[in-house]
């Protein structure tokens, strides 16, 4: 499972490493919204929240599909700038039907599954099948797509306005010590690509990005086997402070490659017994049972979202999830019609760093 970004041709000049405030940001909300993913950050979250004011926790929870399962696309500028409102700028100047594919992609679950299908805006059938989507995901999801679709330019007029309202909350003052560490590993990044080439960079940048023999193509372990080029744009690589263990990857067509690394390594995870530990590699054992795992990791789905994202019957799922659930690694909770599955991420860190590093990337 790899996306292959194509570079054949591409000078190394138009590799840019930059860091982007509103990345770091969708980090953070990423953070808020999945502390479990991120347990050394579960103070910071914690005192983030208790300090928040209740109607910017109210807007956080409505729009967090954009950042929850996997960042909105125009939330990872492709041109970082050096202040938060001007990345918002160029946000503003996305057409309402590229920013609206763009959220309902991402907030639907399947992500970007289903890009370059006629727009919602548009194409009533499109329309339908973002708001059947979005039901199933919740009840928030639902609202927030029949609203988006409803009026996109008050949605992201209110959108933005929770942005700016976070970056006076906690964004400023988190991102003082961040942009320090960020510069310092910028700083090695570039050393780096200047005195030992691009492989060298790129092993620096994560164990999951490696290049391809004939140097063509930077190759990326994620969830799904995708591809894309960057002759024309470029790639650029942003460092993360509050990304860790993520590696966020745009690749939609339309869309400038863009990679979102962490700067850090998850802590250690403390030992388990050998037979729980055996107990769950067996589980994960079968090529399947990994993929609907790292799926899950984007967010609950239900049996029949994930038939459809990896053209399996339900019956078929439905056995995986099953010899998954045995094994403690899946949780399941009914929402009216719809059955969604969980990852169980306590366990699952209990198995190791890298296998954890693994499937959340």
């Amino acid at each position: 499972m790899t996306l292959r970004i194509d570079i054949g041709g591409l000078p190394y000049e138009r590799l840019r490493f930059a860091a982007s405030p509103l990345a770091e940001l969708t980090a953070m909300l990423h953070v808020l919204a999945e502390p479990g993913h991120h347990p050394h950050l579960a103070d910071w979250a914690g005192r983030v929240w208790a300090a928040m004011r209740p109607e910017l926790a109210e807007r956080l929870r409505e729009a967090d599909f954009l950042w929850r399962s996997s960042q909105a696309d125009f939330l990872l500028p492709a041109r970082p700038r050096p202040t938060l409102a001007e990345e918002l700028d160029d946000v503003d100047r996305i057409d309402d039907e590229t920013y609206v594919t763009a959220a309902l992609v991402t907030t639907c679950g399947s992500n970007r599954l289903y890009f370059g299908a006629p727009s919602p805006l548009t194409d009533e059938s499109a329309r339908e099948r973002a708001l059947d989507v979005a039901q199933a995901r919740g009840v928030r999801q639902e609202a927030f797509a029949e609203r988006l679709l409803a009026d996109p330019a008050a949605v992201r007029a209110r959108v933005r306005d929770t942005l700016e309202q976070c970056a006076e909350a906690f964004f400023d003052t988190a991102w003082t010590d961040a942009a320090v560490r960020l510069a310092t590993d910028l700083r090695l990044k570039h050393d780096l690509l200047r005195r030992q080439g691009l492989e060298a960079t790129l092993a620096s940048v994560s164990g999951a990005i490696t290049l391809a023999p004939d140097g063509r193509c930077i190759v990326v372990d994620k969830v799904q086997d995708k591809a894309t080029a960057a002759q024309d744009t470029g790639v650029t690589f942003i460092p993360s402070v509050f990304g860790s263990p993520h590696l966020a990857v745009v690749h939609a067509p339309g869309w400038q490659p863009v990679v979102q690394y962490p700067v850090t390594e998850p802590r250690p995870s403390e030992p388990v017994s050998l037979e729980t530990v055996t107990l769950r590699l067996e589980a994960l054992g079968h090529p399947v049972r990994l993929r609907l795992l790292r799926t899950l990791a984007r967010g609950p789905h239900t049996t029949r979202e994930l038939a459809h994202a990896w053209e399996l019957t339900p019956p078929e799922v439905s056995r995986h999830l099953a010899v998954l659930r045995r094994a403690g690694l899946l949780t399941s909770r009914r929402q009216g019609r719809y059955v969604r599955y969980t990852l169980n991420l306590p366990d699952l860190t209990a198995l190791g760093a890298d296998l954890l590093a693994a499937v959340l990337r």
